[in-house]
């Protein structure tokens, strides 16, 4: 390998490339510091969305019904209730009825939710007839006998029913990891069962939170079942109060809503457990805004409550790992958040606005506050002694809860094709050209709703090349090109020592996959599986371009993901920009044919390749290797041995691709153009049954309704996770028209 010295000339038209160090991990800082600045800027952006919704009470209450369906879809409260109905759990030598405390009887409950999935706690019925209902919601390590003076804690829900309340406990999802594997695969990881759960969910366009949103409607509902009349309230602690947050903002029938060691501000969000990504949050919804929905009804963010604490999962336990990192209690700012709640509304418009907060150090989740948004007047909180019952093992009812919800999101994967097929109706496969005309509203969908569509560069491009290869046939030009301030994308271009002036060739973009760089696909010594592809094309004749993407530092580059999600944004935001000012700069280049750039891509690269040129239409045609799949199975499968459930690679999850784009639909959006799949039977990546049946999908659309059938292709060779360069490059060469 020979290397041109530094002083080398740059290519024309072009600024010499004089930065030093891993450009790789400078790519993923820039992209790290683009997002800071655009999590500093984002409350003033919610101001801007929110100022016409705040001129008065009556422009208010017309805003909030559209921003609440918005916000029902980014938590995935979609899914139609069961009717109301409430059992009582009881068995053989064991009552539903656990203890009676000062006249209030605490039983054990399940109430019904979402087909196959209920709430289950307690009930706690006053003495007396109830004078208002109330949801009071645990933090999520904490049991409902907790709070319900069974067992050591804050006795928030009991106190609620010593003042005259009919009270329902759900049980939250825990941050323990015991479940979260599956012992017939022997696969066990330190997933905590909420981002277990929030993992197969979130593909699916759902969340954990929107499913204990629902537990929460499911009470009002049989609440309201029993005695339409009665006020109901929600109020909550930690994870609890993040439930009655969101419950209270979506639903007007809560007329009181209490948090408690929760409301804060959430810019960052992504340093919180991941089981609290909401996807597109922030653009419209912090804790303020959310505490405006809840406008006129009685809201007590319970300021100066003491946050629960987590200090993240656990990562002692021998063969157990893959878990996102986030904690809880370490970041407060909810006086910032609260005087920006505050001042949402003018005094003389409003006069329930409830910034006090009791300490939990000092005497518990204060009610006061709570009853008297229901009509209540409560003056000290009522003591009680706590009853010595022997009560049911909670993990076996915790079991219940995680193994419902499991179930309920794996039938929601296997049911997902039909829903993409129903989707997917209006697409027009009358002919190749009415095909790509019918799918631009859905690239535009893909891009802006599940890729998420950063601004348009407006940067200049400032070139800056150095010469880093000078082989026997061809030169190699390591390229810098801007997108944003601090966000750049650059690569290494290969080019035949042959080119004639005003000759134009082909150009194949080759993409390396994870914690790679361009050098893995160009240098025989380095990663194998490469199989040298980008050197071999370029010994081929064609002009040859590596991209560096930035998956690339572990969890420095998987934190992106975390910090722009809540931004509606994520990694292939900056990926698909990068592509795209490469191939404007590529089509300035004077031996560059810019109708026949071609991509082709391995592993993340093979990712890529199903998404890049899904959006960027400049590319002619597309090739994925190692990577083709039935992706969401892939994703949220808790029955393959090699899904990403049991893996460190959370960042690969995206909002309810499942209900939209699998593979096949990726593929949808590349044609009429061609397409290629690159498989060895022993990668490790997917099974060739699984490949195969999704590939199928593919081919019948070019094969059978548009006609096309040479523009697919599949090839399976006895190999693994790796480039093959044979079938390949064949379908380069007949869709190129290269080498003659």
């Amino acid at each position: 390998m020979s290397y041109s010295s530094r002083g080398a000339e740059p290519l024309p038209n072009t600024k010499l490339l004089t930065e030093d160090g891993n450009l790789a991990e400078k790519q993923v800082a820039g992209m790290h510091k683009y997002l800071d600045r655009a999590l500093a800027a984002v409350r003033k952006e919610r101001d801007a969305v929110w100022k016409d919704a705040l001129v008065s009470e009556k422009a208010l209450a017309k805003s909030l019904p559209a921003k609440r369906e918005r916000l029902k879809k980014l938590l995935g409260v979609v899914d139609p209730r069961s009717e109301p109905n409430l059992e009582y759990v009881s068995g053989p030598g064991r009552p539903s009825l656990l203890a009676e405390i000062g006249g209030c009887k605490v039983h054990a409950v399940r109430w019904a939710v979402l087909p196959g999935i209920d709430a289950e706690g307690l009930l706690i019925e006053p003495k007396g007839a109830p004078k208002a209902c109330a949801i009071a919601v645990p933090h999520s390590d904490q049991t409902p006998e907790q709070i319900a003076g069974l067992a050591k804690g804050d006795a928030f829900a009991l106190q609620l029913a010593l003042n005259g309340c009919r009270v329902l406990v759900p049980v939250l999802i825990d941050r323990k990891d015991d479940l979260s594997g599956n012992p017939k695969l022997n696969r066990q990881t330190n997933l905590p069962h909420r981002e277990f759960v929030y993992r197969m969910a979130y593909e699916m366009g759902r969340t954990l939170t929107g499913y204990e949103v629902q537990k929460v409607f499911a009470a009002v509902d049989w609440f309201k079942s029993q005695d339409a009349k009665l006020p109901v309230g929600v109020i909550g602690y930690g994870d609890g109060g993040m439930i009655a947050l969101y419950a209270g903002a979506i639903d007007e029938r809560l007329a009181s809503v209490q948090l408690a060691g929760y409301f804060n501000e959430r810019e960052k969000l992504h340093q919180e457990p991941i089981d609290r990504n909401v996807w597109g949050l922030l653009t419209e919804f912090g804790d303020a805004e959310l505490g405006a929905m809840i406008h006129p009804r009685w809201f007590n963010p319970g300021l100066h409550d003491e946050p629960p604490k987590w200090t993240g999962p656990v990562s002692s336990k021998p063969g157990r790992a893959g878990a996102a990192p986030g904690t809880l209690g370490e970041m407060r700012n909810d006086f910032v958040e609260g005087h920006r709640y505050r001042s949402f509304f003018d005094p003389k418009l409003r006069n329930d606005v409830v910034i006090e907060g009791g300490g939990l150090i000092d005497h518990g989740v204060d009610t006061k506050c709570f009853l008297s948004g229901l009509g209540i007047k409560q003056s000290d909180r009522v003591p009680f002694r706590t009853p010595k019952v022997k009560l049911p093992a909670p993990e076996h009812r915790h079991k219940r809860q995680f193994d419902q919800l499991v179930s309920y999101t794996q039938k929601l994967w296997r049911d997902s094709e039909a829903v993409r097929k129903l989707y997917w109706a209006k697409a027009d496969a009358s002919s190749p050209e009415a095909w790509e005309k019918s799918c631009d509203a859905y690239r535009d969908y893909f891009h802006t709703e599940v890729i998420g569509k950063l601004p348009e560069p407006t940067m200049p491009l400032n070139p800056r090349t150095r010469q880093v290869y000078d082989e026997k046939t061809w030169t190699g030009y390591e390229v810098v090109l801007d997108c944003y301030e601090d966000v750049f994308a650059t690569g290494i271009l290969l080019l035949p020592k042959d080119l004639k002036p005003g000759e134009k060739r082909p150009v194949v973009v080759c993409q390396h996959g994870l914690e790679g760089t361009p050098r893995d696909t160009i240098e025989v010594e380095k990663r194998p599986v490469y199989n040298h592809f980008s050197r071999r094309l370029v010994e081929l004749g064609y002009i040859v371009y590596a991209p560096q993407n930035p998956y690339y530092g572990k969890n420095t580059f998987r934190q992106l993901q975390r910090k722009a999600n809540p931004l509606k944004l994520s990694l292939f935001s900056f990926i698909i920009r990068q592509h795209q000012r490469t191939l404007d700069w590529l089509e300035t280049l004077p031996n560059v044919d810019p109708n026949r750039i071609a991509f082709y891509g391995l592993s993340y690269g093979g990712k890529t390749a199903m998404r890049v040129p899904a959006v960027e239409k400049r590319y002619c045609l597309s090739i994925c290797s190692g990577d083709f799949n039935e992706w969401i199975g892939k994703n949220v499968s808790v029955d393959l041995d090699r899904s990403y459930m049991w893996t460190g690679e959370y960042e690969m999850y995206e909002f309810d691709l499942g209900n939209t784009f699998n593979y096949a639909e990726m593929a949808y959006l590349i044609a009429p153009r061609p397409f290629m799949v690159e498989r060895g039977h022993d990668d490790g990546v997917g099974t060739d049954e699984m490949v195969a049946s999704e590939y199928a999908k593919v081919r019948y659309l070019y094969a059978n309704r548009l006609k096309i059938p040479a523009r697919t292709a599949i090839e399976f060779f006895p190999g693994g996770h790796q480039i093959n360069a044979e079938g390949t490059f064949a379908f380069l060469k007949n869709h190129l028209d290269y080498p003659k």
